[in-house]
């Protein structure tokens, strides 16, 4: 399985896009970047380019992202994804704009192509039954920054060929992921089913006056912050001691939040048309320079975080008593 010998093709060019197209440069796939919409080719270049440059600059490839670019193509023609093998649509959550995009890269594409969507919130069951070949579509939910974090999910819907789905899990190693293969589907897969029930008690105890916005943020980083790079939630219990959480899930789940509403809080920010740190306004007040530094700040994470997770990968203790073993055979 050779990257370079498989074109893939990205529809929808926004943050996420970009940086999915970045980490497919990297890997060594040939990409065809479709803008849907005309204000993503005004932007898509530069912003991909820049993440080659950090990418190159922090050691996440070594070539030059001249050399990386050569692979690149912008495009507003959707009849450049005919060569491709793997075409992921990255659009916007609504339902008739994905149809009419599916559309027209089924209009174009293989038969044999596999049309992937990068959905979080529309079940991938759902989203298939708008294609001509629903066998071949799948989910493939990343996580931004594309192009630094280790995590993504492979996500079969109720009519995905289950043996393209494993193919498209081992091909997502070769692009730096440990992914998970999400063989049964459920709205919101795995993770944002986890962290959307962590969302809702944080709206929960600001919306109720148990806490502010910063304390529920400040207490996320200094505990959950601290271990989940390293561990997810059921091997923290194990190290920490199973019998305690027992303990505490028989007392404290019948007091927590299960409201199906949308929060107030979030609800009046986007009513009054906050964006977060786009436009300055958000759950945090920002000053225009503030807002620009976060961004900053965050990218200079996600490549540092980065090189302290990749020292400890999911199979480190498997390795570590490998080397043990291996060890002992040289004593004997």
């Amino acid at each position: 399985m050779e990257p370079k010998d498989i074109p893939v093709g990205v529809v929808g060019l926004g943050l996420m896009g970009c940086s999915i197209t970045a980490c497919l440069l990297m890997a060594g796939h040939p990409v065809m970047a479709i803008a849907p919409i005309p204000a993503d080719m005004t932007h898509a270049h530069g912003r991909i380019a820049a993440h080659l440059q950090r990418s190159w600059q922090e050691g996440l490839t070594d070539k030059h992202p001249d050399v990386l670019l050569q692979s690149l193509l912008i495009t507003e023609d959707f009849s450049s994804l005919r060569p491709c093998k793997l075409v992921i649509e990255s659009t916007i959550e609504n339902l008739d704009i994905k149809k009419t995009v599916y559309g027209k890269i089924e209009a174009i594409v293989d038969t044999n192509c596999l049309l992937v969507s990068n959905t979080s919130a529309i079940p991938i069951s759902i989203l298939q039954k708008l294609t001509q070949h629903p066998e071949r579509f799948f989910g493939l939910h990343w996580a931004e920054p594309s192009h630094t974090t280790r995590f993504l999910e492979v996500i079969c819907g109720d009519l995905s060929n289950i043996e393209l789905g494993e193919y498209l899990y081992d091909l997502s190693h070769l692009w730096g992921k440990e992914p998970t293969l999400v063989r049964k589907d459920i709205r919101g897969f795995i993770t944002n089913r986890i962290m959307y029930a962590m969302y809702r008690e944080a709206f929960s105890l600001v919306e109720n006056g148990y806490a502010t916005v910063e304390d529920v943020d400040r207490a996320c980083r200094n505990n959950a912050g601290y271990f989940m790079t390293l561990v997810g939630i059921f091997r923290w219990m194990d190290l920490t001691g199973v019998p305690a959480y027992h303990n505490v899930m028989k007392d404290l789940f019948p007091e927590l939040n299960n409201s199906t509403a949308v929060p107030k809080l979030i609800d009046d920010i986007v009513k009054a048309g906050g964006r977060g740190v786009a436009n300055a306004h958000g759950f945090y007040e920002y000053t225009p320079e503030e807002a620009h530094l976060w961004e900053e700040t965050f990218a200079d994470f996600s490549y540092e975080i980065r090189q302290l997770a990749l020292k400890y990968p999911a199979d480190i203790v498997k390795k570590k008593l490998k080397a043990q073993e291996e060890e002992k055979q040289k004593k004997v």
